[in-house]
């Protein structure tokens, strides 16, 4: 799943849990990028995406005119990926990356508050926070999910 959102100071893609592997790990990954050109998107997703996790057998996005690219439709044609994309106006289509938008957007947001800084800034934190957060749903964290282990984090409080 794929969104791409406008914030105060930029955009921010969430590449979002099927583009890595199955909707069960809840694995996410999200980056500020410059724009919504295709080549922008197509960019970001090969290097930051495919290249790290290997192709997808899916990329679902939404109908947005980045995702429905010629560039796109050839990058997912070359390398075996079946693309598919939500009903137009039906965010229900698409609940889980719906659900994931508001936890990023309060993550955020929370991260922010007294602290300097843009959401640039937090965008990676917020994610090791919500890939290392056991989900209600598997009983298991994103990131033991995708590496079979729990992530070593460091300690709360400097020793």
């Amino acid at each position: 799943m794929t969104e791409v959102w406008e914030l105060p100071t930029g955009t921010l893609m969430y590449f979002g849990n099927n583009i890595l592997t199955i909707d069960f790990t809840k694995w996410a990954e999200a980056y500020a990028i410059p724009n919504q050109e295709a080549t922008t998107i197509a960019n970001k997703l090969v290097n930051e995406m495919l290249l790290r996790f290997s192709p997808p057998e899916q990329l679902h996005s939404d109908q947005g005119r980045q995702f429905e690219s010629t560039l796109i439709a050839e990058i997912c044609k070359c390398l075996g990926i079946h693309k598919t994309q939500t009903t137009p106006y039906h965010p229900q289509s698409d609940g889980l990356v719906e659900r994931f938008n508001r936890t990023l957007l309060n993550m955020l947001a929370t991260a922010m508050a007294g602290h300097p800084g843009t959401w640039e800034d937090h965008t990676q934190k917020v994610l090791l926070a919500y890939n290392t957060s056991t989900q209600s749903t598997t009983g298991f964290s994103p990131f033991f999910l995708m590496f079979s282990r729990e992530a070593r984090l460091p300690p709360l409080q400097p020793r």
